[in-house]
C-alpha cells in the first residue's frame, strides 16, 4: 500500500531547496490530546532542530484547558520554576501536511533535559511503555479508530460569540449512510478525505451517522503508536479545515441532550511473527479464537472501570452513555452487537476486539496505553473474561453499569492499585490530579441549567 505524504529528512531537504515546504510544525500532545509545539522555519528546523529537537515549557502537563498552571502537581509546580523539557522529533512522523500551505509536520517524544529519558506523565511516553511491554511478551499491537464528530454551519468564531447556543448543524434529517445528505457535506468531508490521504494517513471511508449533521470518518489500521499519531492528526485537520471553511465541527461525547453522542470506538489486535494471534482453536459461540483473546479481553473488561478516565476523561463524556443510543452502558462482552461495550468483530486473520466504551473526546494515546496495560495484565495473570453475554444488553439489568459521572471514575481510578502498578506512581498521581481539576472546575461554575431552573422558581 503506497502512503502519500510521508517524508523523509532527506526528501524535506529537497522540498524546502525548491520552496515547496518553508514551515515545519513540530508538535507533542498534552494531556488533552491537544497539539502544542512551535513552527519552525523550515531551513532553521534542518538546521538545528533535526539534530538537537527543540524546548518547551514543562507546564503544559500541567495546565488547564485555558492553558492556566494548576496547583497540585508534583512533576513541576511554581516552587520547580516550570522548567523545560525536550521534544525529540520522532521522523517516522515527518510528513507534508496537505491542508496548510507549504507545510510539514513531525510529532515528537517528550524527554527531560537532564536524563535524557521519557517524561513519564506525557501521553506518547505512556503508550510508548505498554508497546515495549508487548513488545517483550513477544507482540505487536495493530489499532483502529473510528471516530465520530458533528458538522456545523457556524464558523468556529460564530459558535462562541454565540456561546454555543445557536448552533446550526449541517443536515436537516438523521443522515445515517445517507448518501444524498452525504453530498451537501461533501464539500467539507471530501477535502479532508483527500488531505488526510496526502499527509499520510490512509483514508478508508467516511459515512453519516445517526444525527443530525453527524459523521464518521475511518482511516486504516496500524500498529498502535502509528494509529495514535494518525487520530491526533485526523482531529487536527479537521478543525483546520473546517476553520478554512468557516464552518465547525466538535468532537465533543454529548454535544446535545436528545442527540446521540460521539463515539471513538477502537480496534486492538495483537501480532506475534506477523500474524494474527487471536484466532485459535477455542470456541466462544461463533468466534474460534486463542487464549491469547481470551485473556487480553478478560484483562481489558476486568481493568476498564478503574481506568475508565481515560476512555471518557471529560464531565461531558458521561452524558453520552444512555440506553438504546447506540453508546454502552453495560459491561459486558457480545459477538457483533452494537448493544454491547466490547464487540468481537472479524475472524480468522481479521478477528478483532472493538471496543464502544471511549467517547470522540478521548486521548488516543492514553486510551491505547489503558487498553494495553489491562490487556496484557489479562495475559500475564490469565485472566478469563466473563461469559459471552447475548441478547439486548441495555435491558440486561444483571450487568455492571460503567460509571456513571467522571467524580464516580476518578475515585476508581484514584483507588486503583493496577492503575498505580502499570503506569507507576508518579503518573497515577499526575493523572489524578488531572481529572480531579477537571471534577473541581465543573463542579465550581454556574450553568445555564440552574439559571433556568432556579433563578425565578426557587
Amino acid at each position: 500500500m503506497k502512503v502519500y505524504g510521508m517524508l523523509t529528512v532527506e526528501e524535506l531537504q529537497q522540498q524546502v531547496d525548491t520552496g515547496e515546504i518553508d514551515t515545519v510544525i513540530v508538535v507533542f500532545t498534552d494531556l488533552y490530546g491537544r497539539f502544542m509545539g512551535k513552527r519552525f522555519d523550515a531551513e532553521f528546523f534542518l538546521e538545528d532542530a533535526v539534530e538537537n529537537g527543540t524546548h518547551c515549557c514543562d507546564y503544559l502537563v500541567t495546565v488547564d484547558m485555558e492553558m492556566e498552571p494548576v496547583d497540585g502537581y508534583e512533576y513541576t509546580n511554581w516552587e520547580r520554576g516550570y522548567g523545560d523539557f525536550h521534544l525529540v522529533p520522532d521522523f517516522k512522523t515527518l510528513r507534508k501536511v496537505s491542508w496548510l500551505d507549504r507545510s510539514a509536520m513531525v510529532l515528537c517524544d517528550v524527554k527531560e533535559n537532564k536524563t535524557h529519558e521519557l517524561t513519564e506523565v506525557a501521553p506518547r511516553s505512556m503508550l510508548r511503555k505498554q508497546v515495549n511491554l508487548a513488545e517483550d511478551l513477544g507482540f505487536t499491537a495493530k489499532a483502529g479508530s473510528e471516530l465520530e464528530y458533528f458538522i456545523f454551519q457556524n464558523s468556529f468564531q460564530e459558535a462562541a460569540e454565540s456561546g454555543y447556543t445557536e448552533l446550526k448543524p449541517a443536515g436537516w434529517y438523521v443522515e445515517d449512510y445517507h448518501s444524498l445528505q452525504g453530498t451537501r457535506e461533501e464539500h467539507f468531508n471530501g477535502a479532508v478525505r483527500r488531505h488526510l490521504r496526502d499527509s499520510g494517513i490512509p483514508v478508508e471511508n467516511s459515512k453519516g451517522e445517526a444525527a443530525l449533521g453527524q459523521h464518521e470518518l475511518n482511516v486504516r489500521y496500524a500498529e498502535v503508536l502509528t494509529m495514535a499519531d494518525r487520530h491526533a492528526l485526523y482531529k487536527q485537520c479537521l478543525k483546520e479545515v473546517a476553520e478554512q471553511q468557516d464552518i465547525s465541527v466538535t468532537f465533543m461525547s454529548k454535544y446535545k441532550d436528545g442527540q446521540p453522542g460521539s463515539s471513538c470506538h477502537i480496534h486492538l489486535s495483537l501480532w506475534e511473527n506477523d500474524k494474527n494471534a487471536f484466532p485459535g482453536n477455542l470456541t466462544e459461540g461463533p468466534i474460534e479464537c486463542s487464549e491469547t483473546f481470551r485473556w487480553f479481553l478478560g484483562g481489558w473488561i476486568k481493568h476498564m472501570p478503574e481506568l475508565m478516565v481515560f476512555s471518557a476523561p471529560t464531565i461531558n463524556s458521561y452524558k453520552r452513555y444512555e440506553a438504546k443510543s447506540w453508546a454502552p452502558t453495560r459491561m459486558a462482552w457480545c459477538h457483533d452487537n452494537r448493544t454491547a461495550g466490547f464487540r468481537v468483530v472479524g475472524q480468522g486473520p481479521s478477528l478483532r476486539i472493538e471496543c464502544r466504551i471511549p467517547g470522540a473526546d478521548c486521548n488516543p494515546y492514553l486510551v491505547y496505553a489503558a487498553a494495553m496495560a489491562s490487556g496484557l495484565d489479562g495475559i500475564r495473570n490469565k485472566i478469563e473474561p466473563p461469559p459471552m453475554f447475548e441478547g439486548d444488553v441495555y435491558s440486561a439489568e444483571e450487568l455492571p453499569e460503567v460509571p456513571k459521572t467522571l467524580r464516580e471514575a476518578l475515585t476508581l481510578f484514584e483507588q486503583s492499585e493496577f492503575a498505580k502498578t502499570a503506569f507507576g506512581e508518579k503518573v497515577h498521581q499526575h493523572y489524578i490530579r488531572f481529572f480531579r481539576t477537571e471534577v473541581e472546575a465543573y463542579e465550581a461554575a454556574v450553568t445555564d441549567w440552574e439559571l433556568k431552573r432556579y433563578f425565578e422558581r426557587i
